[in-house]
């Protein structure tokens, strides 16, 4: 069994894209798609920089989501693989659910660029500058990481995002809260804990206003039916309806990214090949969580190539 997963944010980098798209009509016409539904030049923004502003959670998320869309496009339209053929599941990592919800079939390009758009403003406007942090935990196992954050809360609020596998959890909340759990990692037998250069504070409670707006947009939003079934990042299982996975998406904001889980099911679930379009960041995931499984990324024309050949 196979799933094709897609990154999140931080996978972003100057010159995302550009190389298929000189080469790919059918990635020109996902950037051009998603400039349209934005009324903004991102394809150029992603193809020239500069990074801080495509470092912008408001930039960065459609961005990611336009990179793997393009992948999957090209694979589809001239590779000749359909995704509703070729896989079992589809996985997104955080803003990577969007992705692989539009993969699906669930939301179109332009619904899913907007949604991502209001999505990165809304994460971004719920708390101030500099009030929330947060940081990863290398050598960290999930226990480690939850008695570490009760600890070091001290009343303020320090949770788990993302528990990303068996080695690596990021954590978030208050600032103070979050440099606290990073000067208390040798006490809890934690090799090390990193401050992330984020401007907010995801996958916490803090994140509350941003749930509220997105369950609003998110009422009001058309979903078609799911191609293929998907495993949400809050639950870790499989999601069959579009409206179930459209409720999750609110969830998530608030919740806990549980891929190390996800992986895990799936694993479990039979699928031992994992293809993850225009991203070279969950593969490493995936194989500390499932050292078994086949994890291919796929990011350029060769790439496509090669795996339209294995499929």
């Amino acid at each position: 069994m196979r799933a094709f997963v897609f990154p999140g944010q931080g996978s972003q980098s100057v010159g995302m894209g550009a190389a298929l798209a000189a080469t790919s009509p059918a990635a020109r016409e996902v950037f051009q798609e998603v400039d349209d539904a934005l009324g903004q030049k991102l394809s150029k923004l992603m193809a020239e920089g500069p990074e801080d502003e495509l470092t912008l959670t408001a930039n960065a998320q459609p961005a990611i989501m336009a990179n793997a869309i393009a992948v999957l496009r090209v694979l589809e339209k001239e590779g000749g693989i359909r995704l509703a053929d070729k896989a079992d599941f589809v996985a997104g990592h955080s803003l990577g659910e969007y992705s692989a919800l539009c993969a699906s079939g669930a939301f179109s390009l332009a619904q899913t660029a907007t949604l991502l758009r209001a999505r990165g403003l809304a994460m971004q406007a719920a708390v101030p500058v500099g009030v929330g942090a947060m940081a990863a935990l290398l050598g960290a196992d999930i226990a480690k990481a939850e008695a570490l954050c009760a600890a070091a809360a001290e009343g303020e609020v320090c949770e788990i995002a993302n528990d990303n596998d068996p080695s690596q959890v990021v954590i978030s909340g208050h600032r103070g809260a979050i440099e606290r759990a990073a000067a208390l990692v040798k006490d809890f037998q934690i090799k090390r804990g990193v401050l992330l250069p984020v401007s907010a504070p995801f996958h916490c409670s803090l994140m509350q206003p941003a749930a509220d707006e997105m369950s609003a947009i998110l009422a009001g939003t058309a979903v078609d039916g799911l191609m293929v079934p998907l495993y949400a990042n809050v639950t870790a299982a499989p999601v069959t309806q579009s409206a179930d996975a459209k409720l999750l998406l609110v969830d998530q904001i608030t919740g806990r990214v549980r891929w190390r889980e996800s992986v895990a099911a799936m694993f479990d679930a039979g699928v031992h090949d994992f293809v993850e379009l225009g991203g070279k960041v969950l593969g490493p995931m995936i194989k500390r969580s499932a050292p078994d499984a086949a994890a291919v990324s796929v990011i350029t024309m060769d790439d496509i190539e090669a795996l339209a050949k294995g499929l």
